[in-house]
C-alpha cells in the first residue's frame, strides 16, 4: 500500500511542477484520503500534500479552503515551516495582520534563514501600523 500512495504522491508532485494543478490537486487529494484511511503514511509526506494542494487552492483564490490545508499541514508536522508561511500570506491578504504575523514569526522561529518570511514579516508590521496610522 505504502509504494502504491508514494507513486501517487511523486506523480502528484511531477503535475505541480508541471503546472497541472487540477491533475496534482485530484491527485494530492487521493493520496491525502489514503493516508487518512490508512494511518500508513509518513507525516513529512502527508504535510507536504496537504501544503501543495493549499497552494493549488491559494493560487485558485480559493482562500478559506487554503488555509484549512496548510493548518492540516501543521497539524501533521508542526516543525514544517513553509505551511507557517503560506498560511500568513493567506492571512496578509484578507488583512489579517496579527494572524499573519503569528505565522511568519513562527515560520521564522522554525527556519531563521527563511528570506521570504523575513520580508513578509517585516512587510506586514509596517502595513499593520499604516492601519493603526489611519484609524482603522
Amino acid at each position: 500500500m505504502e509504494d502504491d500512495n508514494s507513486q501517487i504522491l511523486e506523480h502528484a508532485h511531477s503535475e505541480f511542477k508541471m503546472q497541472n494543478f487540477k491533475q496534482a490537486e485530484e491527485l494530492y487529494t487521493k493520496f491525502i484520503s489514503s493516508c487518512l484511511q490508512t494511518r500508513g503514511c509518513e507525516a513529512s509526506n502527508l504535510a507536504t500534500a496537504l501544503n501543495n494542494r493549499g497552494q493549488i487552492k491559494y493560487l485558485r483564490v480559493d482562500f478559506h479552503e487554503a488555509v484549512e490545508d496548510y493548518s492540516s499541514a501543521i497539524e501533521t508536522d508542526s516543525q514544517f515551516e513553509i505551511p507557517f508561511y503560506n498560511r500568513g500570506l493567506v492571512h496578509y491578504r484578507l488583512g489579517f495582520f496579527e494572524d499573519a504575523k503569528s505565522d511568519f514569526q513562527q515560520a521564522l522561529k522554525l527556519n531563521p534563514d527563511f528570506e521570504d518570511a523575513k520580508v513578509s514579516l517585516q512587510q506586514t508590521l509596517l502595513d499593520q501600523q499604516h492601519k493603526i496610522n489611519r484609524g482603522y
